[in-house]
């Protein structure tokens, strides 16, 4: 609750200077035109004030069909601004939310694999869009709204003062005890909307959670659990909702409250002064239009109160996200040559930052010289794909130095590091985009007839031909491949990249016999004139190698050229020979 109600206000103000400056003058007309607009209804009383006391008068028709001529014209006027200020808003909403979740987006993308760990898909994208949905109308009127209703509420009392202080003081003091309490109710009411959202987000986190899991929940029977665990979040929800809820209920009769006093006020002081002759009928008649006037600010006051509510949950969000920074920064960058690359990782420890007791890898220490092919064994667990994140930089090590040719990869740019070395995984991941831009990740200066060549190359021609639009082919739902010939995307991914290292991770463990023989020569050029790390289950996969390196509880319990260790009868290695790696190593 301190953290809501002790929101900055440069909280509002950098989001409003970082999102809204790069539109300035399409922000500054939105203003003009918000105010032009207040103006025009300020001044639409005066002239029907006019219009009855020139009739009471008897001054004449021609000053009645004037009066009417300009409250018509100043109606239409104030028409055309109102449609202006709609237009400019939202074009001003839009733009900045999209720059908002862009950047969002990018941040996330940035920060550590540990943090992506913590947080489920789901509740990053109800932050990255629910929250920022939420920020629209806060980027568009509301802040410029608020501040323009409570204009017009301040110039409605000031013009009721100059009529008659008694009757602009009562209305007055009505009026700013009902502010204070919106502004007492509204502290008590904010930190509920944001522990709604909290709540939210955890709820939607969980659906996309289970609805990636859905074969193993239903092949496993636990359909009642997840059911069951959906009606707990719903509860909570519903809770989150009738917590906030029993706050805003006093907000909702607030403004009436208000209004029956004022009118209370009017009717009481007004008949006074009208019945001594104080008061024509046109100033009575602004007296009570102004009164009901000030009815459609303060219910406007409200809404944007409560926008503004949801908006500060939100900002305190997106607040929280953007102040989370990653810890794996960028060195001062490294040149690497073309051509395979020597690997060295020189007594590497690492613990996850969440758990340092536990220690997945161990004073681990080689070198690969460039050109040479790992082959990484190891049980589940053992450390295997751990040790090649750490080749990425997906983390740090916690100990010990990594070296690319040489080089410490902390000294690298990521982007650098990365460009240099390849993977392909068991899981391959498709976008929702064309075959060209799947293939090249969305590069677009990769020209058209490497694509191809590499396609052919991996063997997926025969696929390619088949598809309606050939490259510019929009891939939905996996876009039909088979396990096989996705994998066979991802090994041409690494052909159009081009690095100087490839990590195959367990790459073949999906393919069946057929397709694997179909890439098998892809795999040996692959291979050739780079450095390669393979994790794999399979005989066949490190028959290639030309290392073995074994992994067991973090530590290399053996190391050493493939045909050396084949031909130890007591190495551990050999033994895997002998009695089947598939089942020695599951």
């Amino acid at each position: 609750m301190e953290r809501a109600n002790a929101i900055p206000i440069r909280a509002y103000a950098r989001l409003l200077r970082d999102y809204l400056q790069p539109q300035m003058p399409r922000a500054l007309l939105l203003g003009v035109l918000l105010l032009a607009s207040i103006a025009l209804r300020l001044a639409n009383p005066q002239i029907v004030r006019y219009f009855l006391d020139s009739a009471e008068a008897q001054t004449g028709i021609e000053r009645l069909f004037s009066a009417a001529a300009l409250f018509m014209a100043v109606a239409i006027v104030r028409q055309i601004v109102v449609v202006a200020a709609t237009y400019a808003s939202e074009n001003v909403a839009w733009t900045a939310t999209n720059a908002l979740r862009a950047d969002l987006a990018l941040h996330c993308l940035k920060l550590d694999m540990s943090f992506h760990k913590q947080y489920k898909p789901g509740e990053l994208i109800e932050r990255v869009d629910g929250d920022v949905n939420q920020l629209a109308n806060f980027f568009s009127q509301l802040v410029v709204n608020l501040f323009g209703n409570l204009l017009l509420v301040a110039g409605v009392l000031v013009l009721l003062l100059l009529q008659d202080w008694r009757l602009g003081l009562a209305i007055t003091g009505a009026t700013l005890a009902g502010l204070l309490a919106l502004n007492w109710l509204n502290s008590r009411v904010i930190p509920r909307w944001e522990r709604l959202r909290e709540t939210e987000a955890q709820l939607f986190g969980s659906i996309e959670e289970w609805l990636n899991g859905t074969e193993e929940i239903r092949s496993s029977g636990a359909e009642p659990y997840i059911l069951r665990r959906l009606y707990m979040w719903l509860r909570e929800r519903w809770l989150r909702v009738i917590a906030a809820m029993r706050v805003q209920v006093w907000i909702f009769t607030l403004p009436i409250n208000v209004f029956a006093l004022a009118y209370v006020a009017a009717h009481l002081i007004g008949n006074t002064l009208f019945s001594d002759g104080s008061l024509t009928i046109g100033a009575l008649f602004v007296i009570f239009y102004y009164i009901d006037l000030v009815k459609g600010p303060l219910w406007g006051i409200l809404d944007q109160v409560q926008e503004l509510q949801r908006a500060t949950a939100s900002i305190v969000r997106i607040t929280e996200l953007r102040g989370i920074q990653p810890t794996i920064h960028d060195g001062p960058g490294v040149t690497f040559p073309a051509g395979p690359l020597a690997v060295a990782f020189e007594d590497v420890s690492f613990h996850y930052a969440d758990d340092p007791a536990s220690r997945v890898l161990k004073d681990i220490t080689f070198r690969l010289q460039p050109g040479t092919v790992l082959g990484l064994l190891g049980r589940t667990g053992s450390g295997k794909s751990t040790l090649t994140r750490l080749l990425f930089r997906f983390y740090d090590p916690s100990g010990g130095t990594i070296r690319l040719d040489a080089e410490d990869i902390r000294r690298a740019r990521q982007t650098e590091l990365r460009d240099r070395i390849g993977m392909v995984t068991q899981e391959v991941q498709l976008f929702r985009a064309t075959v060209r831009q799947n293939l090249t990740l969305f590069d677009d200066t990769v020209p058209d007839e490497r694509v191809l060549a590499v396609v052919r190359e991996v063997g997926l021609d025969g696929w390619l031909a088949g598809l309606p639009r050939g490259l510019d082919t929009v891939l939905e739902s996996g876009g039909g491949l088979s396990a096989g010939e996705a994998q066979l995307l991802a090994f041409a991914r690494i052909f159009l990249a081009d690095p100087g290292v490839v990590i195959l991770d367990e790459a073949s463990s999906r393919l069946d016999p057929a397709t694997e023989a179909r890439i098998e020569h892809a795999v040996d050029r692959l291979m050739a004139g780079r450095t390669g790390i393979i994790i794999a289950h399979r005989l066949g996969t490190v028959q290639r190698a030309d290392e073995i390196m074994i992994l067991d509880e973090g530590r290399i319990i053996e190391y050493g050229a493939r045909a050396d260790l084949a031909a130890d009868a007591a190495s551990r290695f050999s033994q895997l020979l002998r009695t089947g790696l598939e089942e020695v190593m599951a």
